[in-house]
């Protein structure tokens, strides 16, 4: 009986050496080894790339703060005002060459002659000369201050820089006192230009009445239109003199640039410049609010195309088209990215742009669009990249509804759409809601379809002035700018530390977006319950 024991196939000694794996560990030993050491590795990888990132990323602003530190002590930033009021009036000038373009168009449309066109409008064209050169007087008192204040910065930089490389202080270079004395000296010899701009803004204002005076007639309703805007936008800018000059009076350039400025600076700075001969700035808002703009386009497209796909073919179409739709729909993640960035620039902008030149949308005042790179673009391709996965999250979902509450639903008399609006879908929302978020995630991370696709332009998208035509601007994107400038720039340089703030910010959106889905997702589950 006893040896009979031994020898049967569930006996403790058959079962160990069954288990037994590598080394005579047991099996499930391996396995939780192998799993458990893959998920370590994946810590470590994550950690290490989060500290690189934050180390590299922080760095920037005790750099950009003395890089601001300087331009405000050698008088840059005080001439930076006068440059502020120079550049809304050149954007004035803009509009009015708009309008010429309009009048140009006109008379080439009515098929005159390049000579008669010029006889025409001559006297518009005189009109526009006489406006721009109304400001020479405001331009030659900042170039003037602009060359003192860029050339002690640029001094005092090299000086910097040698000593940094020397790692020593020879006799060459400026002390820091000296340093300091000559940065007020040029400060203090930029800021006596106050007067002058004064004297300029006096003629500057006499000059641009006397043009206004004398503006010409246009027969075209569209050109005429804009002209009188044009007229009305530039007598405001001349009551706006008076602050200008208020503000020019009211500058003390002795106040500190603090850590609160530099960070103001950064996340809701207006530009991003980079290599300029005047200042580089590096303000993050035009290119977070190009990101959320592309991302909102593709969202809107994405969101209902892949829950509504996810619920017929999970809920209403035959065997034979869920075979047919489901993998079709699940491929397009296969497709590479470069792939639809190309479609993009070749097909779909074209068309975008040849849509918006039809005749029953010339209603619109931003139609025809000039540029088929731009926001929308971008945000049609993510949509496409984006439903692969809100539609097999979703469809996941409402499989894991329970048949039970469908059965029950049906046999209470619910027909089959009201029982998938009220039953399968509210039962399956937290799900469906990760899917959304997810498809989110997917898209605000996506970089080479908006940089190829979305125009890369940096700048804020206008709603004020053009409504929702300005999602038909072009626009640059967070993921774009890292992917585009990170090649090119000094490793250690401020640039360089800017782009991996711009990945930090990133990194906090993306634990946003899925800190939100779990709030969503935990309350939803307690209503629910």
């Amino acid at each position: 009986m006893a040896a009979s024991l031994k020898k049967t196939p569930f006996s403790a000694e058959s079962i160990q050496k069954k288990n037994r794996g590598f080394f005579g560990l047991e099996k499930s030993k391996v396995i939780k080894v192998f799993f458990g050491g893959n998920a370590f590795v994946a810590m470590i990888v994550l950690a290490l790339i989060t500290i690189f990132l934050f180390r590299e990323g922080v760095s920037f602003f005790p750099q950009y703060r003395k890089n601001m530190e300087l331009y405000r002590a050698s008088g840059q930033e005080f001439v930076g005002l006068m440059r502020e009021q120079v550049e809304e009036f050149d954007a004035l000038q803009q509009d009015l060459n708009k309008v010429q373009v309009k009048i140009l168009t006109q008379l080439y449309d009515e098929g005159k002659e390049w000579e008669e066109v010029n006889r025409l409008t001559a006297p518009f064209q005189d009109f526009a000369d006489r406006a721009r050169e109304s400001a020479a007087p405001l331009r030659k008192v900042m170039k003037e201050a602009g060359e003192i204040a860029v050339a002690a910065k640029e001094e005092v930089e090299v000086d910097l820089t040698r000593r940094e490389i020397l790692g020593v202080d020879p006799e060459t270079l400026m002390t820091p006192a000296e340093t300091e004395a000559f940065l007020t000296a040029a400060r203090k010899e930029v800021m006596a230009y106050r007067p002058r701009v004064a004297e300029a803004n006096a003629q500057f204002r006499t000059n641009l009445n006397a043009v206004l005076e004398d503006m010409p007639e246009v027969e075209l309703p569209e050109a005429a239109k804009a002209l009188e805007e044009y007229e009305e936008d530039a007598r405001e800018l001349l009551q706006d003199l008076e602050a200008f000059e208020s503000k020019l009076a009211e500058y003390d350039a002795d106040r500190p640039y603090t850590f609160w400025q530099t960070l103001r600076g950064f996340l809701l700075g207006s530009q991003w410049i980079t290599n300029s001969s005047w200042q580089d700035f590096y303000g993050i808002w035009p290119l977070l609010s190009g990101s959320l703009m592309v991302t909102g386009i593709a969202m809107i497209y994405a969101v209902p195309l892949g829950v509504f796909a996810a619920i017929y073919v999970n809920q209403v179409a035959r065997q034979g088209e869920q075979h047919f739709i489901k993998p079709y729909i699940e491929f397009i993640s296969a497709i590479p990215s470069v792939v639809i960035g190309f479609f993009g620039i070749a097909v779909y902008g074209t068309f975008v742009r040849k849509v918006t030149e039809w005749d029953w949308l010339a209603g619109f005042d931003f139609f025809p669009i000039s540029e088929r790179l731009n926001a929308f673009t971008a945000g049609g391709l993510l949509a496409l990249m984006a439903v692969p996965t809100i539609f097999t999250l979703a469809e996941d979902a409402l499989n894991n509804v329970p048949k039970a509450f469908t059965e029950a639903s049906e046999a209470m008399g619910a027909t089959r759409w009201q029982t998938i609006w009220r039953i399968q879908m509210p039962t399956a929302l937290s799900g469906i809601i990760s899917a959304v978020l997810l498809g989110f995630g997917r898209v605000i991370g996506e970089t080479m379809v908006v940089l190829l696709c979305a125009g890369n332009r940096i700048a804020i998208p206008n709603f004020s002035e053009n409504g929702v035509g300005a999602i038909f601007e072009p626009v640059h994107t967070m993921t774009g700018i890292i992917a585009q400038e990170m090649g090119e720039v000094v490793p250690g340089s401020i640039h360089y530390r800017a782009l991996f703030c711009v990945g930090i910010l990133l990194f906090f959106l993306s634990l946003l977006i899925n800190y939100v889905a779990q709030v969503l997702v935990r309350r939803y589950k307690i209503s629910a319950g």
